[in-house]
C-alpha cells in the first residue's frame, strides 16, 4: 500500500528561520514599520499576506500587499541563494525514503519561487511528485487546505500520508487534514509541539521504518 511523505519547506528541509527573519526585519524597516525578531518569530508558518496584515495594517490593496510580499521574498531569496542552509540529515531522509517506495511532496506556505530555489538547491526536484505552495491555496497554515491537497496531488489517502513541520500551525494543520503529524524542535520548542503525534530533534532520528510505524498505528 502507498504511504506519503508531505515536507513543509521552511525549518524543515531549510534552515530558514534566520534568513525569513532578517528579510522580513530589513523589509518593515524599510517601510517604517515597526516589527521586533520576538514578534516575528510567533509568525512562522504564517502566509505572507497575514503577516502583512498584522505589521502593515488591513488598510492594503491587493497590489500594495504583493509589492511588499515579493520584495520581501527576493529580500530572503538573495540572502539564501549563495549560501543554502540546507537542514542537517534532509538530503539522507529524502534519498531514504525515495529508495524505501514512499511518496514524496511538499506543503509550503511559501512563494512558489522560494520553493522551486528551495528544490533546485537541494538537487532533488526529481523525487517531489506534488508541491503545494502558499500561491496554490486560501486559506494558509493552521488550515488544512495546503496538506489535504497535496495529498490529493499525490492521490494517497490521508490516513497513510505523514506531514514532517516545525510550527505550530504545521502541526495543527496536518492534525487537521487527519495526517500522521510529525514536528521537527528547532524553530519551535517540543512543549509547544506537543500536539504532534511524534516530536524529535533532529530529522536524522527519522528512517522509513520509523515513518512504515508510524503510518502502521
Amino acid at each position: 500500500m502507498e504511504r506519503a511523505i508531505i515536507f513543509d519547506m521552511d525549518g524543515v528541509l531549510v534552515d530558514s528561520f534566520g534568513p525569513h527573519r532578517d528579510s522580513w526585519l530589513r523589509a518593515a524597516s524599510e517601510a517604517g514599520v515597526e516589527m521586533t525578531p520576538e514578534q516575528f518569530a510567533t509568525t512562522f508558518g504564517r502566509t505572507s499576506r497575514e503577516i502583512i496584515r498584522q505589521f502593515w495594517g488591513d488598510g492594503l490593496d491587493d497590489a500594495q500587499m504583493r509589492a511588499i510580499d515579493d520584495h520581501k521574498e527576493a529580500l530572503y531569496r538573495d540572502m539564501v541563494r549563495d549560501c543554502f542552509p540546507t537542514m542537517d540529515g534532509a538530503v539522507e531522509l529524502i534519498d531514504a525514503l525515495r529508495a524505501a517506495g514512499f511518496r514524496l511532496a511538499v506543503g509550503s506556505s511559501g512563494p512558489p519561487e522560494n520553493i522551486a530555489l528551495s528544490v533546485a538547491c537541494l538537487d532533488r526536484a526529481d523525487v517531489f511528485e506534488a508541491v503545494v505552495t502558499g500561491h496554490d491555496v486560501t486559506h494558509g497554515k493552521p488550515h488544512p487546505e495546503v496538506f489535504q491537497l497535496a495529498g490529493e496531488r499525490l492521490g494517497v489517502p490521508k490516513e497513510r500520508c505523514a506531514v514532517i513541520e516545525d510550527a505550530v500551525a504545521g502541526v495543527a494543520a496536518a492534525n487537521g487534514a487527519g495526517m500522521a503529524s510529525i514536528a521537527l524542535t528547532g524553530t519551535t520548542t517540543r512543549e509547544a509541539l506537543c500536539d504532534a503525534r511524534l516530536v524529535v530533534d533532529s530529522l536524522r532520528e527519522l528512517s522509513p521504518a520509523v515513518l512504515d510505524s508510524l503510518l502502521a498505528g
